[in-house]
């Protein structure tokens, strides 16, 4: 009877996240500068949350969905950022099995509910621009309940078939990932048995989470498009444009940097190319969003500058 190879290797219990050893003379100033981040991406997202939460006038689906994007934003970046911050600090840069494995879970499922609620708010912004008298009809409260609960939940069910898949699969030596988080593609490398059937559910669950969301929100903004385009006055036409100006800078940076890590090749020589793509949507994004949102938003800066001024009845 022939054994298998891998039943010769020790199953590995941890695994080394290499992070950005190549360039370890600027651990210091990659920590600062993350750090820095990081910060900024928990106080503004809190700070829209708080803003929506008590200005009574952003009480609206649009600014619901804003608060679910925040929220997100927040869980998203507290699951990557610390452990990175860690791992660029100290000389023992390992994670445990089963901490790699719930970080994988976390970051796919938080991905993929990132993906719907922004095809969530691309539908609200049609419906605004496009069917402006239905509006009110169709966008009630318990309807955007329902919407958000089941982005939520089908994510993080589906991300969960292929967490079981890869629960099952037995790691071997050698133990090295070379990445600042536990993402999909550097654990199946460290994989000594046949991934296939995992690899395939991973690609159907990721395309469906992701291509879906993106062609309602193609098709969305094409619709939009050709009604902004038929309003007479110019300045009616950059009203309605306003309105989802923010939303559109959003999609287009989140998607173009996902789109373009993934298009990256998977040759050991752009490895620091894959993870400064990858720097982009796990941080830069996020910190970028309540930035974009604040400064194109004349309600949010209302609501700011209550909160600034202390005026009353803003805390009511």
């Amino acid at each position: 009877m022939i054994t298998p190879f891998w039943e010769n290797q020790t199953t590995i219990v941890e695994f080394v996240l290499k992070g950005f050893s190549s360039i370890r003379q600027l651990n210091i100033f990659l920590f600062v500068i993350f750090l820095v981040f990081y910060i900024l991406i928990v106080s503004g997202n809190i700070l829209i949350i708080l803003l929506v939460l008590f200005s009574h006038h952003l009480h609206t689906p649009m600014y619901f969905f804003l608060v679910n994007l925040s929220f997100l934003e927040i869980w998203y970046t507290s699951n990557i950022v610390p452990k990175m911050l860690m791992i660029i600090l100290v000389e023992r840069k390992t994670i445990s099995v089963a901490g790699c494995l719930a970080q994988f879970y976390f970051f796919g499922s938080l991905a993929a509910t990132e993906c719907l609620l922004l095809a969530v708010m691309s539908f609200d912004r049609y419906l605004a621009i496009c069917h402006p008298l239905h509006y009110p009809i169709r966008m009630t409260g318990s309807f955007c309940i329902r919407v958000v609960a089941s982005s939520w939940l089908s994510c993080f069910l589906l991300t969960a078939v292929t967490m079981v898949l890869l629960s099952r699969v037995t790691f071997c030596g050698p133990n090295e990932i070379d990445h600042f988080f536990c993402d999909f593609t550097p654990l199946i490398h460290l994989s000594c048995i046949d991934t296939s059937l995992t690899e395939t559910i991973d690609f159907a669950t990721s395309s469906a989470v992701t291509l879906l969301p993106f062609l309602l929100i193609t098709a969305s903004y094409s619709c939009i498009l050709a009604t902004i385009l038929r309003i007479p006055s110019g300045t009616g036409r950059q009203k309605a444009f306003s309105t989802c100006s923010s939303h559109l800078t959003v999609v287009t940076i989140f998607y173009g940097t996902l789109i373009a890590t993934y298009l990256v090749p998977s040759a050991n020589s752009s490895q620091l190319l894959r993870k400064g793509f990858s720097l982009l949507y796990t941080i830069l994004t996020p910190m970028f969003n309540p930035v974009i949102y604040s400064l194109r938003n004349r309600d949010i800066h209302e609501a700011l500058k209550k909160c600034l001024s202390k005026k009353p009845g803003f805390f009511r």
